[in-house]
């Protein structure tokens, strides 16, 4: 139980609908395209069903929907409204990664950069804890963060686009590590929203990300039952080196546990 509530992400609800003109989903293409492969060669089978925790707009789904029935997970009903639009085909369900129960088992679960909202350890292990209940045996779970600790570097990034409706956004991000020496990193958005011929306003957002050394995700993931692996991200728009992904696989049978090895805990 948290002693205090979550922020409230703007861009998650009430500027939702915004999301297209953000982040549109013909990019996806090639990353997509990754998860795809590291999916298909993970599992001990092919997979058909995809479980995605934190799917958001559904973008890297549009994509994926083409090889695998997806089952689309989100905790803010906006994006879910976004994703139903853009994938009228997938399943949707409102949840949080942490502690949704879907009862049922996938050939596969795939967690995108939504992971990263899990600031603690605590959180981490407790996202990783449903990844493994949704994924059957043989199966594999793909975890893709934005940065691990050894990775991470500060940047800023700026975008946006024109809609059909009259609409146009343009966003400026800057990501920063306010306290190098906690599990967090944040990003500041400044997005400007015009309507029409109506005057731009400004509306700020800052997100707070978790940041942890990859021994952490790797015990983490160990220690539910995982057998996991780091491979990075091989993108033309990515610089070598600058992202790593967890693949994580389900062995047919328990492993036992490795008592020299504990999942850490925060502080």
């Amino acid at each position: 139980m948290r002693d205090e509530p979550e922020p409230q992400l703007r861009l998650y609800a009430e500027l939702a609908e915004w999301w297209p003109l953000l982040s549109a989903h013909e990019p996806y293409l090639e990353e997509a395209h990754v998860y795809r492969e590291l999916l298909l060669g993970a599992c001990e089978e092919p997979p058909r069903d995809v479980l995605e925790l934190g799917s958001g707009g559904g973008n890297n789904a549009w994509h994926l929907k083409r090889d695998f029935a997806m089952t689309l997970v989100d905790r803010s009903p906006g994006m879910l409204a976004v994703s139903r639009e853009l994938n009228p085909d997938c399943e949707h369900v409102q949840g949080d990664m942490r502690d949704v129960r879907l009862g049922r088992e996938f050939d596969a679960v795939f967690v995108h950069d939504a992971v990263a909202y899990m600031t603690t350890l605590d959180d981490l292990a407790r996202a990783v804890r449903t990844a493994f209940l949704h994924c059957r045996r043989g199966g594999a779970v793909l975890f893709a963060p934005d940065a691990v600790r050894e990775t991470f570097r500060e940047a800023t990034h700026c975008g946006g686009s024109d809609g059909e409706s009259g609409r146009a956004l343009r966003y400026l991000q800057w990501i920063w590590d306010p306290d190098p020496t906690d599990t967090t990193y944040v990003a500041d958005f400044a997005y400007v929203l015009r309507e029409g011929s109506g005057e731009p306003r400004v509306e700020h957002d800052r997100h707070v990300f978790g940041l942890f050394a990859r021994e952490d995700w790797l015990r983490v993931l160990r220690a539910e039952g995982f057998a996991p692996e780091i491979q990075p991200l091989v993108h033309s728009q990515v610089p070598e080196g600058s992202v790593e992904l967890f693949v994580a696989r389900k062995p047919r049978r328990r492993p036992e546990p490795d008592a020299s090895s504990p999942v850490p805990r925060d502080g």
